[in-house]
């Protein structure tokens, strides 16, 4: 990559000073990132080995969960390897690529979570032209699209920061890279790259936010035409995309939309986006949802049974 940059490595600071709080960190995040790990394997699999596959809602919900694995991944083992490391050092490029990763597939959740907003808009609104209108086609489109502007944000980014001048501090105050952080140790005015990243994160999370609770309030007024069990069923299903939405989006505005300068408690922000939601994300759509419950039942004891027969149980 190229750069104007004479720094060559930078200084992850991390979240905590205290080593006490470090080692009882370590086990915390070590738990969650299993938790992580395992909910969403556990959806892919249900949803793969299931009917479920055939429908959108849980087809967008297939790729959510496979973001969550892929996020997490470019932030969390990082931050447990920093929790305990003497040396907490990385790379220029590997800094940039962290970014890049990160953005990228933050963006491919958002687009998926719009997704996942419109085809409940039209299964309610319009449930005559539903499998018509939200067809696979379509779905695979609106995946499709979600990966090429989710790359087109993650490189401008990257390419924003790479080109600016690092010439002294290499301290970053945060436990992963990311623009806000990096723009307070350039050696030169940021002001018009503050403003790009309020322009470029800040403004494209909240509108999206407002886009989505827009439409979820559309949704939830359109359910006093559907039956007492139909409303149960929608606002259980919708109640669970909207508490990850808020998850998502409300500590990604408060971390954004502030300019660089203003980052005191970006880290505990992050943390929501970064690690707490995801580790939630399982437990809403699956405790919440009897469908899915359903699914994962018949997919485990089915493969409890091939396993104890297979070896002779």
């Amino acid at each position: 990559m190229e750069s104007r940059s004479n720094v060559t490595e930078f200084v992850l600071l991390g979240l905590f000073i205290n080593q006490d709080l470090k080692i009882i960190c370590f086990t915390i995040f070590w738990f969650f990132y299993f938790a992580i790990f395992l909910g969403n394997f556990t959806i892919i699999i249900t949803i793969t080995c299931s009917h479920l596959n055939q429908q959108p809602m849980y087809y967008f919900l297939w790729h959510l969960s496979l973001m969550d694995l892929a996020y997490t991944s470019t932030v969390i083992p990082r931050l447990i390897r920093d929790l305990i490391a003497k040396e907490k050092t990385i790379s220029f490029n590997c800094c940039m690529t962290q970014l890049f990763a990160a953005h990228f597939l933050a963006v491919v959740e958002i687009c998926i979570l719009v997704s996942m907003a419109f085809d409940r808009y039209v299964a309610i609104c319009k449930p005559l032209h539903y499998m018509i209108i939200v067809n696979r086609q379509r779905c695979n489109t609106m995946i499709f699209m979600s990966w090429v502007l989710a790359f087109f944000h993650g490189i401008t980014q990257m390419l924003m920061v790479v080109r600016l001048p690092f010439c002294g501090p290499n301290k970053i105050d945060h436990y992963m890279c990311d623009v806000k952080p990096l723009l307070n140790l350039v050696c030169a005015d940021t002001h018009i790259a503050g403003i790009l990243v309020i322009a470029n994160s800040g403004m494209v999370v909240l509108i999206t936010f407002l886009v989505l609770v827009a439409s979820y309030i559309i949704i939830l007024y359109n359910l006093r035409n559907h039956s007492s069990e139909g409303r149960r069923k929608a606002l259980s299903t919708c109640g669970s995309h909207i508490t990850v939405v808020i998850l998502f989006f409300v500590p990604c505005i408060s971390t954004y939309i502030r300019p660089p300068s203003a980052n005191k408690n970006d880290k505990e922000f992050s943390m929501f986006y970064t690690i707490i939601g995801p580790v939630l994300n399982p437990l809403i759509y699956t405790l919440r949802n009897s469908e899915m419950k359903n699914a994962m039942q018949k997919v485990w004891s089915k493969n409890v049974m091939i396993f104890n027969k297979k070896h002779g149980f």
